[in-house]
C-alpha cells in the first residue's frame, strides 16, 4: 500500500483530522514502528562480495563503495538535509537510515555505511560540538590544559548516550533488505583527541600534537579514556547490526613514525583486538578495517594491528602495498577522489590499472578518501560500473 493510500485509510478512520494533522499522525505511527524494531530476524544476506574480500575470499567481482557515499553531491541529500541541524539529523535514527539508503538506490555499490560522524563521541563525552555553516566541526570549548579532562565524562553508557545510532543502525539493515552488509564506524583515539584540543579541523594540529610533547601523561589519559568509549561504541554497533566496523584514524599523516608508534598505532591495536575478543566469547567474527590517512611509514605495523582490512589514501602505490603487507591483510582504496572530475573513459582506465595493481582477491575498490560535495553523480557511477566491469574481466582470465 502506498503512503498515499495509506493516509486515505487514516483519514477515513479519523474524519476530523485535516490532512495535514492525518499525515503527521501517520508519520508518527510509523516512526513509532520503526522505534519497535529490533535487532534480529535480520533479512538474508543477498551479496557478501564486500564480507568475502575482508577476510580474503574469492568473490565474484571486487566489491566496491566510497567513504562518504551517503553525502552532499547526492541532490537527494540536500534536499533532506536542507534546513536542518547536522547533529540533530545524526541523533534521528529514521533520517540516519533514509540518508544510508539514498547512493544504494542510485548505485549498485556492495556495501552502505551508516550515515553519522565520528564527533559523537565527544559529545558523549559532555563535550559541546556544532557543525558551523563554512566552517565545519566546532567545538565552543576545547580543551586547553590537562585540567580540563576533569571536565569529560570517563564513563559513557553508550546505550544511553549513543543508542540514536544503535536505533539507526537496527533500523538501516531492517530497511537494506539484506541487498549489502552495513558497515558501522568511529574515529580513532587520536583523530578525537585532535579535534577535542584544535576546537575543529586544523591544517598544523599543532594544539594537539604540543600535547603529545607537553603532556604526554595527559594524552596517554585522554586516548584510553577515548579508547574506552570506542570499544563499547563499536561492541554497541555490532550488537545493533553492523557486519563490519571501520576505524578512521583521519589524522595520522600529521604524526611523524615515532609519535604514530606512541601515541596512535597502540589504541588502534587495543580496539581492533580487544573488539575481537569481547566478540568471540559470542561467536562472532565482524571484519574490522584501519584507515589511517597519510600514515605510510606505519603499514606494516598496520597490517599486524588485528585488523582484517587496511584501507588505502591515494598517495600509496598498490603494488607497494601488497608487498609491504605481504598477505596479512586484505586492503581497501585508493583511487584519488579527484579522479572522479575526469571524463568517464578516463575513470575507466583509471580503474582498470587500478585493480590491476591490486588484483582481485582480498581488495576492496574505494576512493582514497571521501567523495566532495561538488562530484557529479553519474561519474559515482561510472566509477562503481568500471569497478564491477573490469574486474570480472579479470577474473574470467585467471
Amino acid at each position: 500500500m502506498t503512503v498515499k493510500k495509506q493516509v486515505a485509510v487514516y483519514q477515513g478512520q479519523f474524519g476530523q483530522l485535516n490532512r495535514t494533522a492525518t499525515l503527521a499522525f501517520f508519520i508518527s505511527s510509523i516512526m513509532e514502528k520503526d522505534d519497535l524494531i529490533l535487532p534480529k530476524d535480520f533479512p538474508t544476506l543477498k551479496n557478501d562480495a564486500f564480507l568475502s574480500a575482508c577476510l580474503g575470499q574469492e568473490t565474484p567481482h571486487v566489491p566496491v563503495w566510497c567513504m562518504r557515499q551517503a553525502g552532499r553531491y547526492l541532490p537527494e541529500f540536500r534536499e533532506s538535509r536542507a534546513g536542518k541541524d547536522f547533529f540533530e539529523t545524526c541523533r534521528s535514527p529514521e533520517a540516519c537510515c533514509e540518508l544510508t539508503l539514498q547512493p544504494l538506490r542510485r548505485f549498485p555499490f556492495d556495501a552502505a555505511i551508516i550515515f553519522s560522524d565520528i564527533l559523537v563521541i565527544p559529545q558523549a563525552m559532555g563535550m559541546d560540538v556544532q557543525m558551523v555553516a563554512g566552517k565545519g566541526p566546532t567545538f565552543p570549548d576545547p580543551l586547553k590544559e590537562p585540567e580540563d579532562l576533569l571536565l569529560l565524562q570517563p564513563k559513557v553508557d553508550v546505550n544511553k548516550e549513543l543508542g540514536y545510532v544503535f536505533k539507526a543502525i537496527t533500523l538501516t539493515r531492517h530497511k537494506l533488505e539484506g541487498k549489502v552488509p552495513l558497515i558501522g564506524f568511529t574515529g580513532a583515539p587520536w583523530t578525537l583527541m585532535s579535534y577535542m584540543i584544535e576546537g575543529g579541523g586544523s591544517t598544523t594540529h599543532s594544539k594537539a600534537k604540543r600535547w603529545l610533547y607537553r603532556h604526554p601523561e595527559a594524552s596517554h589519559k585522554l586516548l584510553k579514556m577515548l579508547t574506552g568509549v570506542i570499544i563499547d561504541y563499536l561492541l554497541g554497533q555490532v550488537a545493533a547490526g553492523a557486519q563490519a566496523l571501520q576505524v578512521f584514524e583521519s589524522h595520522a599523516g600529521c604524526l611523524g613514525p615515532v609519535e604514530f608508534k606512541e601515541f596512535s598505532l597502540p589504541y588502534l591495536r587495543d580496539i581492533a583486538r580487544k573488539v575481537k575478543d569481547q566478540l568471540k566469547k559470542s561467536g562472532q567474527d565482524v571484519p574490522m578495517i584501519v584507515f589511517a590517512k597519510d600514515g605510510h611509514y606505519g603499514l606494516e605495523d598496520l597490517s599486524q594491528s588485528h585488523y582484517d582490512v587496511v584501507s588505502l589514501d591515494w598517495t600509496i602505490d598498490p603494488r607497494s602495498a601488497r608487498e609491504r603487507t605481504g598477505g596479512k591483510v586484505s586492503l581497501q582504496g585508493n583511487m584519488d577522489p579527484c579522479a572522479l572530475y575526469a571524463p568517464k573513459e578516463r575513470i575507466s582506465d583509471i580503474v582498470k590499472k587500478m585493480l590491476e595493481g591490486f588484483g582481485t582477491r582480498g581488495y576492496i575498490a574505494n576512493l582514497g578518501h571521501g567523495l566532495y560535495p561538488d562530484m557529479d553523480p553519474e561519474n559515482v557511477g561510472a566509477f562503481v560500473e568500471a569497478v564491477h566491469t573490469h574486474s570480472r574481466h579479470l577474473l574470467n582470465l585467471n
